[in-house]
């Protein structure tokens, strides 16, 4: 805890506060060129009149404990780390006499490493800056991103919002000065991408107003396992000498989170607020002629993809799992708003890895009961409380009863049928003499005779037909019963 507080001290002094507004009414403000800043001006334009007070300084914070403090200036210069914790980078210093320095030092005109490009406009501007997309994600602060902005005035901003206060944080500096591309033509800031590795040069730059100083020539390499290198070629001048007038002087990384807060000018308005939560100051003594810094990336909370790693891990400290959001963190990352819109805090306090897997078990018994679910809640509702229900069941019986009556009633008739029948038959036996058996029996299929159709005049008549073989007389009359 202690050396997060030390971690996070600043001082401003009054002077350096007048040289700040000293640089703003003279207009120190970088140029970004690309497409998206142009489409963006206009809403940072109003972002940035809405965080102005009423003197038209810059609202920039600095994060302390997950809180900010508020200055109300702009933010070049004006702060420092006292101490760096080394939680997020280690570097090593290389000297002339080290073979790791030649090792590190990138030949642009070795096109073993990559087709070079030099930036036409970079290399003829002053206080310009140039989006430049990269061809591999590049971990920052343990961020993975895929642009950059490169700038003149030597440093590299790795922000994701871009503005025109690309000094104040979140940059990539090997040398931040007032370099001047545009003095010279043999002055050019180049980059190459090999897939691998990210390398900008400024190429014999020169200070705005110490021109006859010298040409200065390093460059920053950016490695696709997160590694940084800076590495000087021409240092004509003793970093300590130039002036931070006009233009920051600033070597190292810095990183910062953005905010969103209601505007109090307004109640319809954003805010938005840097927070830097982290910056590595190197010795710039250490800067000269054939010299390197060599930058490791850290393990950082956000490389953990599940609880158990995020809180046991020994490669980190300070993390905490928010479920809802599936991120492992100490809350001071980009990521900071939705930490604190999700109230991911309050939620790691609360909870345990083994209270989201017992939740993660319940959630995953509940799809075998959904179908019985789904089909309760796919029928309509009632009309009129369980009436309803009251009237299907009663439909429903009056059918089954009626295709019962009907059943019944065929098989009745079936029997009253054949008994009707059987009752006949008895009748024609015990009675052959009568008129009705013996019509009958005269009239039986194999007794009745062929009819044959004759017409006499108009009536027509039936003339009947013996079959062969039969006698009238041959009738075999039978016995009463």
């Amino acid at each position: 805890m202690c050396s997060s507080l030390v971690m996070l001290l600043f001082f401003l002094s009054q002077t350096e506060l007048e040289r700040v507004w000293a640089q703003q009414q003279t207009g120190n403000w970088y140029s970004v060129i690309s497409q998206q800043f142009e489409e963006s001006t206009g809403d940072d334009s109003r972002a940035r009149r809405a965080q102005r007070s009423s003197s038209g300084h810059t609202r920039i914070s600095r994060a302390v404990l997950g809180g900010g403090l508020t200055i109300d200036t702009l933010p070049d210069n004006m702060t420092r780390v006292v101490e760096d914790s080394g939680r997020y980078y280690t570097y090593r210093t290389f000297g002339p006499e080290d073979q790791r320095t030649h090792e590190l030092w990138v030949d642009m005109s070795d096109l073993r490493h990559g087709q070079v490009r030099v930036h036409g406009i970079l290399s003829n501007a002053h206080k310009q800056a140039a989006r430049v997309a990269l061809s591999f994600d590049f971990p920052f602060y343990g961020h993975y991103l895929r642009q950059i902005t490169i700038a003149t005035g030597g440093f590299i901003f790795m922000g994701d919002v871009t503005h025109r206060m690309l000094t104040a944080t979140q940059y990539i500096a090997p040398l931040m000065a007032n370099f001047d591309p545009s003095y010279s033509k043999e002055s050019t800031v180049q980059y190459l991408d090999n897939g691998e590795m990210f390398v900008v040069q400024w190429e014999q730059v020169r200070l705005r107003g110490k021109e006859s100083e010298g040409a200065f020539t390093f460059q920053a390499a950016l490695y696709k396992t997160g590694t940084i290198t800076f590495s000087y070629r021409d240092i004509p001048l003793s970093i300590d000498v130039i002036t931070s007038a006009d233009h920051p002087v600033k070597a190292g990384l810095s990183d910062a989170f953005m905010v969103t807060s209601p505007s109090p000018h307004s109640s319809d308005a954003q805010q938005q607020t840097l927070y830097e939560y982290h910056r590595v100051e190197i010795d710039t003594t250490k800067i000269t002629n054939y010299s390197v810094f060599e930058f490791t990336a850290l393990p950082t909370c956000l490389q953990h993809d599940n609880c158990e790693l995020c809180i046991s891990s020994n490669e980190t400290s300070g993390c905490s799992w928010c479920n809802v959001l599936q991120r492992c963190s100490d809350g001071m990352d980009r990521h900071r708003q939705e930490w604190m819109d999700y109230a991911c805090l309050e939620e790691s306090k609360e909870a345990t890895c083994e209270d989201y897997y017992r939740a993660g078990l319940d959630s995953s018994i509940s799809p075998a009961i959904t179908p019985e679910t789904e089909v309760i809640t796919s029928l309509p509702p009632p009309k009129n409380g369980c009436e309803s229900d009251d009237l299907k069941t009663e439909s429903s019986t009056q059918r089954e009863g009626l295709a019962n009556m009907g059943v019944i009633a065929g098989v009745t008739a079936a029997l009253v049928l054949v008994l009707a029948l059987i009752l006949v038959a008895l009748y024609i036996n015990c009675h052959p003499n009568a008129a009705s058996p013996l019509y009958l029996i005269q009239r039986r299929k194999n007794y009745w005779p062929s009819l044959k159709f004759q017409k006499k005049g108009f009536q027509p008549g039936y003339t009947e037909v013996e079959g062969d073989g039969y006698e009238k007389d041959s009738i075999v009359e039978a016995g009463p019963c």
